[in-house]
């Protein structure tokens, strides 16, 4: 009993809605969005370096105003 399975993504749809879908993406995959309704809350950068420290900062927006944000950082070591 042999089964085949097919290549996924499958060619033959990968390519159905890219024309609504791009525009989509390019709009709200943006770092930061700002629409009517809908936009970024929160900014999340991790950044580890060779030796294994980690910085995780975090900005939020507070009460969903543009003009309020909180940022906290955190430092710390991975285990090996």
């Amino acid at each position: 009993f042999t089964t085949t399975f097919s290549q996924l993504p499958d060619p033959a749809i990968e390519d159905q809605g890219k024309d609504y879908i791009r525009p989509v993406l390019n709009k709200y995959a943006a770092v930061c969005v700002r629409c009517p309704g809908y936009g970024t809350r929160t900014n999340t950068v991790i950044l580890i370096d060779s030796e294994g420290w980690v910085t995780f900062t975090e900005r939020n927006m507070i009460d969903v105003d543009l003009n309020q944000w909180k940022t906290s950082t955190y430092e710390f070591k991975l285990h090996t």
